[in-house]
């Protein structure tokens, strides 16, 4: 959730008062917007302002779509300014509520890994995988964060690896393994005077800081535009030189897998599908005094819904749902070898 920029190159109250302009202007996107908003006022040192931005999501009359994360950031960012009863009681609920999506157990267990709260931390992490985890043949992605950071804490704390410290070993890619990164006397290094032990840990470092970025990078992927049925045929009726670019509904699913088929195969990373709208492609369109029925508008529609975070992830998870809405799993669907 926090942009992944040094402080002294991004202006952040400017930055988040340009988010929440962007908020008022696309309202079906706000909480992903406010929430970058929050974290752009928590570097700069605001931290009053970025609680307020959590209790004005919170307030808020619509349903939020992660309101476990929203509080489980509120706590987080509490706890940084002196507010820890407060914080505490908020962590408290979150990990009562046992929340299904592995976020909002990373931050609260961070959170208390950042105050020293070691065993109280490797207790949240554990809890949110046995929820997330287990039986699970294969852990999604969003869940790496849970297993590395209790690998992390247990290694702080000395204890012996179990079953989910070595699935944790196995998901690591970095050159590095996680046992060197989380060993608790690499600090000790860093006031070495031996220029190999320095070396070493500047190796370390960087694998660290690049899985870091890695992970950073996930959400805003290369994304592809994907219209459900009605709104496909809503927007055709409207725009009738679109109707090239969208022969028909079952064409235009077949073009986005195998799109998007082509994109893995040529190495492209990070794929995602943005559904639109027709409501929202024509106030886009608006925003930007061009007329819906430009097809070059489509690809800017796409990205620009990726960047406010729409974008779902290609392909889903093993198990999951297909992405064009038909209600069959995906390996049944358009993840079939012969689709």
């Amino acid at each position: 959730m926090r942009p992944d920029t040094p402080a002294e190159n991004v202006d952040h109250p400017a930055e988040a008062a340009r988010l929440e302009r962007t908020a008022a202007r696309y309202p079906e996107d706000a909480e992903a917007l406010l929430l970058q908003a929050a974290a752009h006022l928590e570097l700069a040192g605001d931290r009053p302002a970025a609680t307020a931005l959590y209790d004005r999501l919170l307030s808020s009359p619509d349903n939020l779509e992660t309101p476990h994360l929203v509080r489980a950031l509120k706590a987080s960012n509490l706890w940084e300014y002196g507010h820890e009863a407060e914080a505490r009681a908020i962590i408290d609920g979150v990990r009562a509520a046992s929340p299904r999506d592995p976020a909002p157990w990373v931050i609260v267990a961070e959170s208390l890994e950042s105050h020293d709260e070691l065993e109280a931390a490797q207790e949240t992490f554990t809890e949110g995988v046995a929820l997330l985890l287990t039986d699970v043949p294969e852990p999604p992605y969003s869940t790496h964060p849970l297993l590395f950071g209790r690998h992390r804490v247990r290694r702080m704390l000395g204890v012996s690896h179990d079953e989910w410290d070595t699935l944790a070993d196995t998901l690591h890619s970095s050159s590095v393994s996680l046992d060197e990164l989380h060993d608790p006397k690499r600090v000790w290094s860093l006031g070495s005077d031996n220029p190999a032990e320095l070396e070493a840990e500047i190796s370390r470092l960087r694998a660290e800081l690049g899985a870091f970025r890695e992970a950073l990078s996930r959400p805003f992927p290369v994304a592809v535009l994907h219209w459900p049925e009605g709104e496909l045929a809503e927007l055709v009726g409207s725009y009738a030189s679109l109707a090239e670019e969208y022969p028909s509904h079952e064409e235009h699913l077949a073009t986005i897998e195998g799109s998007l088929r082509e994109l893995a195969a040529s190495g492209t990373p990070n794929l995602g599908i943005v559904t639109g709208t027709v409501p929202s492609y024509e106030a886009f369109a608006a925003s930007e005094g061009a007329s819906p029925g430009d097809v070059d508008l489509l690809p800017q529609y796409a990205t620009t819904l990726a960047a406010r975070g729409r974008a779902v992830v290609w392909p889903p998870q093993r198990g999951a749902s297909c992405w064009c809405g038909s209600g069959d799993s995906y390996a049944n669907c358009h993840g079939r070898t012969e689709a």
